[in-house]
């Protein structure tokens, strides 16, 4: 193994065997949904459907970004976008720098022939763009995939503790803007659990982001997750102190679309249910993704992956259904969520 695919397949076994999760929450405990005992609704016709970047989606459902880039990678990847293409749900793989480095593993990520009809997001570390990358690299991971759109994602904290990480950000912002007026499909800003703010937020469409996604605080600790690989008892602590940094999924959701009513806007970052899910929508976002439960089912087997997809869709209908909105349009212009905290 390379050294980059030590570290994927390290990230992989941490994040399922050890406890990486933030303790601080993702904010949305603060909010309730008011019950309606008389929905005027039959339940078989409350419609999850939606659309995002011009592909309709059954459910606003994003299977998060997480791997790619070894063996048992592929395997995760595979059966999540078999159950993505079954569900007609949204699919991101994990960052495709390996690939880039190592063509030989670029079929780790490679799942469009299994998901043909699927919103398929490509990735690259945004910090890549000071490390020689370009517009090269982002049309090949994007070739690889065959992908709907970009997603460069922002980890200032996770590079700080990560052994050898790429610190330098510098500039970042003008690269950030000059891909985006070059590359030919839209491009999603994303963070990896540490939230992007609204003032970020601003900086980043200024720029030319089509998408955000928040991946706020809550979640996976990619701070704790490099803490548990590091090197030496610096890294280590480092992590630990920096464990419960970052802005909560529900703050920077809410931030960002008071500022931008119309933006395409992903919700992501410690979202473990399908009223989680319902609470993200009801608050402004677009699409819901999740990881960590994806990741957990995927590498048990398909038919952990279908379960959970089926808990997800029927926790959703059930929100809707029992605040008396007939689809997501009409939960989103609810006053059926309550901010009780």
């Amino acid at each position: 193994m390379t050294n980059t695919q030590t570290r994927k397949a390290d990230h992989l076994r941490i994040c399922l065997e050890d406890d990486v999760q933030f303790r601080l929450s993702n904010g949305l405990e603060q909010y309730r949904f008011a019950h309606s005992c008389l929905p005027e609704l039959n339940l078989s016709e409350v419609d999850l459907s939606t659309q995002f970047l011009g592909k309709k989606l059954t459910a606003p459902l994003l299977i998060s970004s997480m791997t790619g880039g070894t063996e048992q990678a592929k395997i995760i990847n595979s059966r999540l976008a078999l159950a993505a293409q079954q569900y007609g749900l949204a699919m991101g793989v994990g960052s495709q720098r390996i690939a880039v480095e190592n063509p030989t593993v670029a079929h780790t990520f490679a799942m469009r022939s299994l998901a043909p009809d699927v919103l398929l997001f490509a990735n690259l570390g945004a910090v890549q763009l000071n490390y020689t990358y370009g517009l090269e690299q982002c049309l090949r991971v994007v070739d690889i995939l065959e992908a709907d759109a970009l997603i460069l994602h922002l980890n200032p904290l996770q590079e700080c503790i990560q052994p050898h990480g790429d610190t330098n950000f510098k500039g970042l912002l003008a690269k950030i803007k000059q891909l985006c007026q070059q590359i030919n499909v839209p491009v999603i800003a994303k963070e990896v659990g540490n939230g992007i703010s609204q003032e970020m937020a601003t900086k980043l469409i200024e720029a030319g982001v089509d998408v955000i996604d928040v991946a706020g605080a809550g979640g996976t600790s990619w701070a704790m997750v490099e803490s548990e690989r590091a090197e030496n008892n610096l890294q280590r602590q480092l992590g630990r102190t920096f464990a419960d940094w970052g802005i909560s999924t529900a703050d920077c959701i809410v931030q960002i679309r008071e500022q931008y009513p119309d933006l395409p806007l992903i919700a992501s970052g410690g979202l473990r249910n399908g009223m989680e899910v319902a609470k993200a929508i009801a608050l402004g976002a677009d699409l819901a993704g999740l990881a960590f439960p994806f990741l957990q089912a995927a590498s048990e087997s398909p038919t952990a992956i279908d379960e959970l997809i089926k808990l997800l869709i029927a926790e959703l209908k059930t929100v809707l259904f029992c605040t008396g909105n007939a689809n997501l349009t009409e939960l989103k212009r609810s006053p059926a969520l309550i901010k009780v905290a």
